[in-house]
């Protein structure tokens, strides 16, 4: 499906460039401006944004370190708070 018809940009284009940033470095954060520079183009007039960014979400919801998980929540696998409660 193509998600950005300015730049020609599919579903699977994105899918496969977040898979690659991931296994090159799984710390890595993922931005639309950085899977764009991946693929070698530029957004124009930024109306797929919304999509762009659900697909993202969508591939990256499998590879999402443990310790980051639930942020907005509040809950973390992992509660340190530099030794106090």
């Amino acid at each position: 499906m193509i998600l950005c018809s300015c730049a020609g940009i599919t579903d699977r284009e994105v899918r496969a460039a977040v898979a690659w940033m991931r296994a090159s470095d799984p710390d890595t954060v993922v931005t639309p401006g950085k899977v764009y520079r991946a693929l070698g183009r530029r957004p124009d007039c930024g109306g797929c944004v919304s999509l762009f960014v659900a697909t993202m979400r969508d591939e990256l919801k499998s590879t999402i370190p443990t310790e980051l998980r639930n942020l907005r929540s509040g809950r973390t696998e992992r509660t340190v708070h530099e030794g106090r409660p």
